[in-house]
C-alpha cells in the first residue's frame, strides 16, 4: 500500500512537472518548475535550496522579458489612454460650444426683436397687446368724438335748414310789404299828382 501511495505521488509529481516547462507558461507556473526541479539539503540545522543556476538565469530572463512586455504594454495602454483623454476634451469642447450654441439659440428662440431690441416673448406680446389695446381706446374716443360731432353737425344743419326757412318768410314778408309800401307811395303819389 505504501508502495502504491509513493508511486501515485511519483506519478502526479511528474506529471505536474512535465506539464511545467520554463520555456512557456505563465511565470507563476515557472517558479512552480523551478521549486519542485530545485533539490534541497540541511547543514548546520539549517534548510538550503538547491537551484540549478542555469534554470535560475532562464527564470530571470522570462521574468525580465515579461516585465519588458508589461512596461511596452503599459506604454501603449498609456498612449491609448492619452488619445482617449484628448479624445474626451476635444468632445467635451465641443459639447460645451454646443450647450452655448444652443443656449443662444434658445434664447434667441424665446425672444423677438421689437425696435431693434431684443426682448422676451412675454414682454412682446405685453407690448403687442397694450398698443392694440391702446389702438381700441383711441378707435373708441374717435368713435364717441365723430358720432358728437356729427350729432353737432346734425343739428346745425336743422338749425341752418329752419334758419334758412325762418329767413325766406321773413324776406317774402319783407319784400311783400315793400311792394304794398311801394304800392302805397305810388298810389300816393298818385294822388298827389291828380290833386295837383
Amino acid at each position: 500500500m505504501l508502495l502504491l501511495a509513493v508511486n501515485l505521488q511519483y506519478a502526479q509529481e511528474s506529471n505536474d512537472t512535465e506539464k511545467l516547462s520554463l520555456d512557456e507558461g505563465p511565470i507563476s507556473s515557472q517558479f512552480d518548475y523551478i521549486a519542485r526541479r530545485s533539490g534541497n539539503y540541511r547543514a548546520d540545522g539549517v534548510r538550503y535550496e538547491v537551484v540549478k543556476e542555469s534554470n535560475l538565469y532562464k527564470l530571470r530572463k522570462n521574468v525580465l522579458d515579461s516585465i519588458a512586455e508589461m512596461n511596452k504594454k503599459t506604454g501603449e495602454l498609456k498612449a491609448t489612454i492619452a488619445g482617449h483623454e484628448t479624445t474626451i476634451s476635444s468632445l467635451n469642447k465641443k459639447l460645451d460650444e454646443t450647450t452655448t450654441n444652443l443656449a443662444a439659440v434658445t434664447e434667441e428662440k424665446d425672444s423677438m426683436s421689437f425696435l431693434g431690441i431684443q426682448v422676451s416673448k412675454g414682454t412682446y406680446n405685453f407690448i403687442l397687446w397694450t398698443i392694440i389695446a391702446g389702438l381700441f381706446v383711441l378707435l373708441g374716443a374717435f368713435i364717441y368724438k365723430f358720432r358728437n360731432s356729427n350729432i353737432l353737425t346734425q343739428e346745425a344743419k336743422q338749425n341752418l335748414s329752419e334758419l334758412e326757412v325762418e329767413y325766406e318768410d321773413h324776406r317774402r314778408r319783407a319784400l311783400e310789404r315793400e311792394q304794398k309800401i311801394s304800392r302805397q307811395l305810388q298810389d300816393e303819389l298818385n294822388r298827389q299828382k291828380k290833386s295837383k
